[in-house]
């Protein structure tokens, strides 16, 4: 139990952190109730420094994947800290400016201490999805992180839009927890064992049978919903459409990465292995995620160069990046070196995709432009809101142009990086085939990468200074641009890292081969991690 603490300290102090959190937004003093937001970010910062602190201490969870908690947290944290910046100004904007021309304050009418606390709640849970030593643990981390952000949707904003797409992602939602929840049944009455550990023992030493491996593609059906895969990607534009850009960049992030940490912890347990004959899943398995890959890059490529809107755009190339990273998961641990590592892959990825996608969601959020009847204003949106940009805002043009240049995986920028592991693993695992078929899908995503490119930095701006369509700043311009101008930062500074940040991904994704004591009493099995001769990667 101690060790088990020790390893989830950054989650008690988000926890606590929530609690402050949810007193400071019901406050009726102003300057209360505006420490919110430094208060999560202060609360978010000291979880990053216990995670660093259990790394170091060798704390290790008791799954195939030991190492993989703390490059999560460290992750979360980073990418989490430009998350909160972003969603500075969204909630109770129009009811504090009622409040400061003279309405009493009423908690009641105020959503500022319940918002923070979902992100955090939400923030949490993907942490704890990390920590996850067993089945219960990892369907409660799952729905934890999931739950807030339904709500998150629903109140982001006060068109009927927001409470539309809300709506659709709760019950979409439900099916895909119900789904891999019967899949989690079907694995702990195939096995026996609640655990982890024990059930990758139990399947090592008598093999894969039916009802398990029942279990085993339910629970990745099920965990396609989160990374919003085909055939469970419907909802996906809707929702990132209707839900205000903060809580957009936030979905893009969170509930994935949330999904890609549970899809590696299930996968584990059916025995990675990486030889000559490639990849060791069972053959119903390996043809499954090899089948979502391959359609999901494509299906949301192919879409998104259909969109006029950027939001829906982007939430397109989620799908699509989210079939990129499907290849790394395919692949497996490899060899152990981080060329041949498709799990270092999908970690490596899902950190330089955070960082990335917040800049462009970013950019987004910082305009808005008047409603043409004059009342709430409306989101920037289409492709024509942004044109003229670098000309209009140039510091905003630059973002934008950075980000969408590190997401097409742009040499040299961090994007770049990021993906060429997910080739080198696909390739060492084997899959020729669907490596291809990433490359096709890499230059047809370049097109609308560059299509959004084009509008801000070369065509010339729509609208008047007069008129509904010409973007204005956000209330909370300086906030979001902040968060900008860090992501296209970190997407070009973190260029020298990728060494190091790789070396922290090789380390989280190397696989362990379970030691079974087989003695007396049930399969218990003692995680070793793989002891490999492992080469430094060089940028």
């Amino acid at each position: 139990m101690a060790e088990k603490i020790a390893l989830i300290w950054p989650e008690i102090v988000l926890f606590i952190t929530t609690c402050i959190v949810m007193i400071l937004g019901l406050s009726p003093n102003k300057q209360w109730r505006s420490l919110c937001l430094p208060a999560s970010m202060a609360g978010l910062a000291v979880a990053g420094v216990l995670a660093v602190l259990g790394m170091t201490s060798g704390s290790q969870s008791e799954t195939m994947l030991p190492n993989l908690p703390g490059f999560i947290k460290i992750t979360v944290v980073g990418v989490g800290l430009l998350l909160l910046m972003l969603q500075g100004g969204l909630i109770d904007r129009r009811e504090e400016a009622l409040v400061a021309s003279g309405r009493a304050f009423s908690p009641l009418r105020t959503n500022r201490a319940e918002y923070y606390s979902l992100v955090l709640f939400s923030l949490t849970g993907l942490m704890l999805c990390a920590s996850a030593s067993d089945l219960i643990w990892l369907f409660l981390a799952l729905e934890l992180t999931s739950l807030p952000t339904y709500v998150m949707v629903a109140m982001s904003s006060s068109r009927g839009r927001a409470q539309e797409a809300g709506v659709k992602y709760f019950y979409l939602g439900a099916l895909g927890a119900a789904t891999f929840l019967y899949g989690f049944v079907m694995l702990y009455g195939g096995t026996g064992e609640l655990k982890l550990g024990p059930m990758a023992g139990v399947i090592a030493t008598e093999g894969i049978n039916n009802i398990t491996l029942i279990g085993l593609l339910l629970s990745i059906a099920g965990l396609a919903f989160k990374i919003a895969a085909v055939p469970m990607h419907f909802y996906t534009a809707d929702v990132y459409q209707g839900a205000a850009s903060p809580v957009t960049a936030f979905l893009a992030f969170v509930p994935k990465t949330a999904g890609f940490v549970a899809l590696l912890l299930v996968c584990s347990v059916a025995g990675w292995s990486y030889g000559e004959s490639g990849n060791a899943l069972p053959e119903a398995a390996r043809i499954m995620i090899w089948v979502m890959a391959a359609v999901t890059m494509t299906v949301g490529n192919v879409l998104a160069l259909m969109q006029s809107s950027v939001k829906r755009m982007l939430a397109y190339s989620s799908v699509a990046h989210s079939g990129y990273m499907l290849v790394g998961l395919l692949a497996g641990p490899g060899d152990g070196t981080f060329g041949g590592s498709g799990v270092s892959a999908v970690l490596f990825y899902l950190a330089a995709y955070g960082v990335t996608n917040t800049g462009a969601f970013a950019v987004i959020a910082c305009l808005e432009k008047r409603a043409a009847d004059r009342g709430e204003p409306l989101e920037v949106e289409d492709f024509d809101d942004l044109r003229g940009l670098w000309k209009r805002e140039p510091v905003l043009g630059v973002v934008l142009a950075v980000s969408a240049l590190s997401l097409m995986g742009f040499p040299p920028l961090f994007g770049f990086w990021a993906k060429l592991p997910l080739f080198t693993s696909g390739i060492a695992a084997g899959e020729i085939t669907l490596v291809v078929v990433l490359g096709i899908n890499s230059a047809i995503a370049a097109f609308y990468y560059l299509r959004l490119l084009k509008a801000a930095m070369i065509d010339d701006a729509k609208g008047t200074a007069d008129s509904p369509d010409r973007p204005m700043h956000h209330p909370a311009y300086s906030l979001r641009l902040a968060t900008g101008v860090l992501s296209a930062i970190g997407v070009v500074a973190l260029v020298p890292m990728a060494g190091l940040l790789a070396n922290g991904a090789k380390d989280a994704g190397l696989y362990a081969n379970p030691t079974i004591d087989r003695d007396e009493g049930p399969i218990t099995v003692q995680s070793e991690p793989v002891d490999r001769q492992i080469e430094e990667p060089s940028v």
